[in-house]
């Protein structure tokens, strides 16, 4: 029971319909501090980490699944509510079968997506220890990896390091990620997460342990679903009957079953209604690109390509007939050269984010031209964006 909720539930009433009462919690790229039916994962997690409460690091280990498994949902959650007990005993660990108290290894999360240099690495994971902020600018990455050195040293514990997101296609490759991990602290171990098979990456070479997570089931998407949708929607806006029809479509993959319905929600409340129909539900799904990539890969993006995302979406389909069209209509709104914006478009299209797709008809000679296609829903990228400014 969520009794905060509930109470900001009725502090947020007032006299007409509200269908949405929290984005946030509707959001795909939001994770919540209880994750839903991942607890077969969550024991197997804890089955490896199970050293730290006797106060020695664990193994390195990778864990792998499909994309929207609910991988990183659980290893944030995890990795917080250990670091918070780390805390809280002034790194003591205490349980009730074990004697002593031993000094506890620190957790650290990374998102690799937005730390894809070696400064960048160090620093996040120097930053999450230490009170102090530590700087940005007139530091090398020497400096920063020596410091980082000497705060783990001071610690008998020393820290865990879990980096998300690994081997994903605009990210750092796995020998990379091998190398960063190799210039850790010797009492530093580290908790790769991402979608390839462990056969087929070399940070499996590294690991003593692999953690396989499985796609959701449906009745568990089921659940998750109405679970959000407690606490972003007004109550009995979303039906099991139309949970149980996002779940069937997403095939066991929550990113997409969450997308469908922020995508239905946001149709549904532009309309003035305060629940959803099966008319919203079809609309979100027949949006998300077959195949699509995660809202939070997008997200993740430097500013200004988010920018020109931004301003993608919102281009009708005259502006989107070729690249130079949709180039063209997009640097008269930003403050951006055209040169800079196509240049943004084919790296995005290179990555996958965007799809470049030859015209079928041409006029006169020479070779086609192609256009850009998203690979993302637009509805909520543009909601989730426009959240953030």
């Amino acid at each position: 029971m969520d009794i905060d909720a509930r109470i900001k539930r009725r502090q947020r009433r007032d006299d007409g319909p509200r269908l949405v009462q929290d984005y946030e919690a509707l959001a795909p790229v939001t994770h919540l501090d209880e994750p839903s039916g991942r607890g077969p994962v969550l024991e197997r997690l804890l089955d490896h980490l199970d050293p730290v409460f006797d106060g020695r690091l664990p193994p390195n280990a990778y864990v792998h699944g499909p994309r929207g498994s609910g991988k990183t949902a659980v290893v944030t959650a995890l990795f917080g509510h250990l670091e918070r007990l780390s805390t809280q005993t002034q790194s003591v660990i205490y349980t009730s079968t074990r004697a002593g108290s031993p000094s506890a290894p620190g957790f650290v999360y990374v998102d690799a997506r937005e730390t894809q240099s070696e400064f960048a690495f160090y620093h996040r994971v120097l930053d999450a220890l230490v009170d102090e902020r530590v700087p940005e600018h007139g530091i090398g990455t020497d400096e920063i990896r020596d410091r980082l050195h000497e705060r783990v040293s001071q610690s008998r514990g020393g820290v865990v390091v879990g980096v998300d997101h690994v081997g994903a296609p605009d990210d750092t490759d796995a020998d990379r990620l091998v190398e960063l991990f190799a210039g850790l602290p010797s009492n530093a171990s580290w908790l790769a997460i991402g979608r390839t098979p462990p056969a087929e990456t070399a940070l499996a070479e590294y690991t003593a342990t692999t953690i396989r997570v499985e796609p959701y089931r449906r009745q568990v998407l089921v659940d998750v679903l109405m679970t959000r949708a407690s606490t972003g929607l007004a109550q009995q806006a979303l039906t099991h009957e139309l949970a149980r029809r996002i779940a069937d479509w997403a095939d066991g993959n929550a990113h997409d079953a969450l997308a469908a319905l922020f995508v239905a929600t946001d149709r549904a409340s532009r309309d003035g209604r305060d629940r959803l129909t099966p008319a919203d539900v079809e609309a979100a799904i027949a949006e998300i690109p077959d195949p699509s990539v995660s809202l939070g890969r997008v997200l993740a993006l430097p500013e200004n390509k988010q920018l020109v995302l931004r301003e993608l979406v919102d281009l009708d389909a005259d502006e989107r007939a070729s690249v130079t069209a949709t180039t063209d209509a997009i640097s008269a709104a930003v403050d951006l050269s055209a040169g800079t914006v196509k240049r943004y478009l084919y790296e995005l299209a290179e990555s996958g984010v965007v799809e470049r797709v030859q015209a079928e008809q041409r006029e006169g000679k020479g070779r086609p031209p192609s256009r850009v296609e998203l690979r993302f829903p637009p509805t909520a990228f543009r909601r989730l964006y426009d959240l953030r400014q």
